[in-house]
């Protein structure tokens, strides 16, 4: 039995005492959470690592390549886990990354030269993306609609305890065993969960989707070519993104030309990977997958430029800087286990767009703590603000990418969310890096020194320079409360007028196609860099 059948066969009363925990699902959530919390744990210790493990292999020049290599190669893992799960369904790219990613571990935790280690990254980015990909199919294919927010609240309620705890525990582990056992002990803790999620993932979730082979007979794919012809388009977007980052990161003239080569790889590549439409905000599914970019890269590059102003415009600490987005992720988790409450379902489109005028609140205020008289705990509030948006907004985002996607597309639906979060990223954070150099803000990247952690470029930086970066990152988040207005089908737009219906119903008439009962879940922290299943910050 599908778990698009459960609802229709069980009653009210059983929907209200089903659960994400209940008997028939206990053993797969808990496997799937598992799995995000332990990448989560990963993404959030990573860091306090890499700088003694750079040391000790000799290769602090190749140390901004551990970090892209990973977000570079989990482009072409997602892209080739949506295609693989459109065919064979989400358990062989699952288990193939979390293989794959363990895998990459152990070759950086093992890594007797720096280009190991970097080798490692990329082959752990490739399984992140497969993984994160296949999670979301997963969730489309075993549970029920009614649920599916449920599990979204708990994946961004696994990223509170890491992003807490996870550099702490990563340093005490750096300090008194060394840096290769926080690469070396995840690896041993992944058997578990997949061991518990493996027979209910066969019973539930395995097999090709519903209506994949009557695509293929119709001749809607050409397997082979149309498979590689992706992985080709995805590779061509790795090195768009990889020359968009490194063109970001020089103030010089020339930096134009790694940037328009980027560009001209990322376009043609873009309008082929995300659905027809994302560009123009198409009402419907391509309105969601650009919605969830606009979101994230406005957040990441907001809150990506507090530390630095803190420092070197306020004064801070490093350490007091951070704490300013310490309650971050709860809020974020707060606002993600908000939209899934039952009573939320039939506004859900209204979520969204609740949620991104929260995250233009946040950010819009934050250029005020410029001003000295203006209280720094102030600024902790605001981020809060647009901390609970974003979980509003990212996990209603994924539960609506689903319900709008066929059966059989739902992995390359599931792919196309993922690159517009991690891409938008890249080029938001390229341009305004290239903003706040113009406007005399320094290098986005300089090291913390001096009597206040601000380094002699970054303390030298004019306050407009931020400014400019938080008015860049207001205006793109407002752009996205427009956008929040077109997430509903066209089809189902003039459903209401013509037969009635709630605006957040999740009846055929809010569907594209038939059969669609499947709501699509998320991701993260950006971000987030990790492939997050769901915060991004």
């Amino acid at each position: 039995m599908s778990a698009s059948e459960t609802p229709q066969a069980a009653g009210p009363a059983a929907l209200r005492k089903e659960s994400v925990l209940s008997a028939a699902h206990r053993p797969l959530t808990l496997g799937i959470v598992s799995v995000v919390l332990l990448i989560a744990f990963e993404a959030t210790a990573v860091g306090t690592a890499m700088p003694l493990a750079a040391d000790e292999l000799d290769g602090i020049s190749l140390y901004a390549y551990a970090f892209s290599a990973f977000f570079t190669t989990s482009i072409v893992g997602m892209v080739t886990s949506g295609q693989w799960c459109d065919r064979r369904g989400p358990l062989p790219p699952l288990a193939t990354g979390i293989a794959l990613f363990a895998a990459g571990l152990v070759f950086s935790g093992t890594a007797a030269a720096m280009w190991i280690f970097v080798l490692g990254r990329a082959v752990q980015g490739v399984g992140g993306g497969l993984v994160i990909v296949a999670l979301y199919v997963t969730v489309s294919r075993a549970y029920p609609e009614h649920l599916r927010p449920t599990v979204m609240a708990s994946f961004a309620a696994s990223w509170v305890v890491p992003s807490i705890v996870g550099p702490l525990i990563s340093g005490t582990v750096t300090e008194h065993l060394g840096w290769r056992w926080v690469f070396l002990g995840i690896p041993a803790l992944v058997v578990v969960p997949l061991l518990v999620m493996l027979p209910p993932l066969r019973r539930r979730a395995s097999g090709p989707p519903e209506g994949a082979a009557a695509r293929q007979n119709a001749g809607a794919d050409k397997p082979v070519d149309g498979d590689a012809r992706r992985i080709r388009l995805a590779l061509a977007v790795a090195l768009g993104a990889g020359l968009l980052q490194y063109a970001g990161q020089d103030r010089s003239w020339i930096a134009a030309v790694p940037a328009a080569a980027g560009i001209a790889l990322l376009v043609p590549s873009l309008r082929v990977l995300l659905p027809r439409g994302t560009a123009r905000a198409a009402r419907g599914l391509p309105a969601v997958i650009l919605l969830r970019g606009v979101a994230a890269g406005s957040y990441v590059v907001a809150e990506s430029f507090v530390p630095l102003m803190l420092v070197t415009q306020r004064g801070l600490s490093v350490t007091m800087a951070g704490l300013t987005l310490a309650a971050g992720g709860a809020l974020w988790a707060l606002g993600s286990f908000a939209q899934s409450r039952p009573g939320m379902e039939p506004h859900r489109r209204r979520l969204v767009r609740l949620g991104m005028a929260l995250v233009v609140v946040g950010i819009g205020y934050t250029p005020l703590v410029l001003v000295h008289s203006v209280p720094v705990w102030s600024l902790a509030v605001a981020m809060g603000v647009g901390c609970f948006g974003m979980g509003l907004t990212i996990s209603s985002l994924s539960v609506l990418m689903l319900r709008l996607s066929a059966p059989e597309e739902a992995g390359r639906n599931s792919a196309a969310l993922q690159l517009s979060d991690g891409l938008s990223n890249v080029l938001l954070l390229a341009v305004t890096g290239a903003l706040f150099a113009a406007l005399g803000g320094g290098s986005v990247t300089v090291g913390a020194s001096g009597p206040h952690g601000g380094s002699k470029a970054a303390t030298a930086g004019e306050p407009a320079a931020f400014a400019a970066v938080y008015a860049v990152s207001a205006l793109v988040a407002l752009a996205g409360v427009w956008v929040a207005g077109r997430l509903r089908p066209r089809e189902a737009a003039a459903a209401p007028a013509a037969g009635g219906g709630s605006e957040g119903s999740g009846g055929s008439g809010a569907q594209p196609r038939q059969p669609v009962s499947e709501a699509r879940p998320s991701d993260g922290a950006a971000a987030p860099a990790a492939v997050p299943l769901e915060p991004n910050g």
